[in-house]
């Protein structure tokens, strides 16, 4: 076993010494440009292995004696080998060194790097020409948000009722932020017509109602935009409607097969109105190149964090007062915050506390219907009238054909 993990290792080291010295050799091509190659980083490689594995007071050694060598090599030369080349070596024999005890997280580094490496033109062009440092501040914003804060809240309830948690609500503005970076990227990459939908459907993965907000401040930013932001919008609902069967089938199977056609024909009914702001043709497929470009608005991802907050609170009250009779209206409650969680608490009333299949499909309908006048709301106040009322159409007409095809279904009862 020692040897074949061993063997690992050593192939991995020498595939990261040949990775990362193929893209440095290219680089000798430039002309004054004495830089280390394959062989160079391949001998590194090995070295950085070999020295990990007979202890780490060899590793350090073997880093110092890598940094004198460089120091002198430097020194003679009359040409800059420049400090990118000059940091590349020294990583390679770390990463060569990680290969003896983690071989697939270093080699899958090594190539991250390598790439980097050689992407050297692109990136600088698109840091110093393509990207304004509203984007590089909106950038550091969201990651500072993700990575940084979101690790640091609690995941347990902080109220009585046991429903506030911080890291959750603070999920949710992280999405919105996301969905307004994303929708931005997709502006700059694709254009309007084609980036807003397209971010818009995947996003809805996530959180449609962060989509809503979030393009709703796009619309808001750009009075241009508002038909292909409401397109990004709606589509993004498609795809929480879609999440939502996926939901529905995982909890109760049977139940999806009960509201299998209504789904159905509330998707079909939002598709013509997603589409129509897909179909305009009004000159704006590219972004405008302006610094002053807001890419997302923290204030009111922090506005509708707080007012799910309070619906979550409101929800738990009338849990509690009602009782059962208020379970599903509890559900009901909860899909104005995360449509999601009332869909896996109303299959959970199906199947482990009676509720017959004809009011679980109307409790699924009450759901859509909760869920899209929140976000018919919030498509106002976070996009305007014209985004307002393109969206809230759509959503409203959404649950009414859910509600009629059921009906039908069900004999007109």
């Amino acid at each position: 076993m020692e040897s074949s993990i061993s063997l690992h290792a050593l192939a991995s080291s020498v595939g990261i010494g040949l990775l990362i010295g193929a893209v440095r050799e290219r680089a000798k091509a430039e002309p004054g440009r004495p830089i280390a190659g394959v062989r160079t980083h391949l001998l590194v490689a090995v070295a950085g292995t070999l020295a990990a594995a007979l202890g780490t007071a060899v590793l350090v050694a073997v880093l110092v004696l890598l940094g004198v060598i460089m120091a002198v090599d430097s020194a003679r030369r009359s040409t800059e080998a420049g400090l990118t080349g000059q940091v590349a070596v020294p990583v390679t024999a770390l990463l060569a060194a990680m290969a003896l005890s983690y071989p697939g997280f270093a080699t899958g580094v090594a190539v991250v790097m390598a790439a980097a490496l050689y992407a050297k033109e692109p990136l600088h062009v698109l840091v110093r020409e393509r990207l304004s440092d509203t984007e590089i501040r909106a950038g550091l914003l969201l990651a500072g948000a993700a990575l940084v804060v979101l690790p640091l809240l609690p995941d347990e309830p902080v109220d009585p009722w046991g429903v506030l948690v911080p890291s959750k609500l603070w999920h949710l503005v992280v999405l919105i932020l996301a969905v307004g970076m994303a929708g931005h990227v997709a502006l700059r990459v694709v254009g309007a017509r084609w980036g807003l939908p397209l971010a818009g459907f995947f996003s809805g993965f996530a959180s449609s109602t962060a989509a809503v907000a979030g393009y709703g401040q796009r619309a808001r930013a750009e009075v241009g935009h508002v038909g292909h932001a409401a397109s990004g919008a709606l589509f993004a609902n498609l795809g929480s409607l879609c999440l939502l069967a996926g939901v529905i089938g995982a909890g109760a199977p049977a139940l999806l097969h009960h509201v299998a056609w209504p789904l159905f024909a509330g998707g079909l009914v939002l598709m013509p109105f997603a589409l129509a702001g897909v179909a305009r043709r009004d000159g704006l497929d590219r972004l405008p190149a302006s610094d002053d470009a807001r890419v997302f608005h923290l204030t009111h991802a922090l506005l509708l964090a707080g007012l799910m907050a309070l619906v979550l609170v409101v929800s738990a009250l009338i849990h509690k007062h009602f009782g059962s009779v208020g379970a599903l209206l509890a559900s009901a409650a909860v899909a104005a915050v995360d449509q999601r969680a009332a869909a896996a608490s109303l299959t959970q009333l199906a199947v482990q506390q009676g509720l017959s299949l004809p009011t679980a499909g109307w409790g699924v309908v009450l759901l859509v219907l909760v869920a899209n006048l929140v976000k018919s709301v919030l498509a106002f106040v976070s996009g305007g009238r014209g985004y307002g009322w393109h969206v809230a159409a759509a959503l409203l007409a959404m649950p009414a054909a859910m509600a009629l095809v059921l009906w039908l279904g069900q004999g007109g009862r």
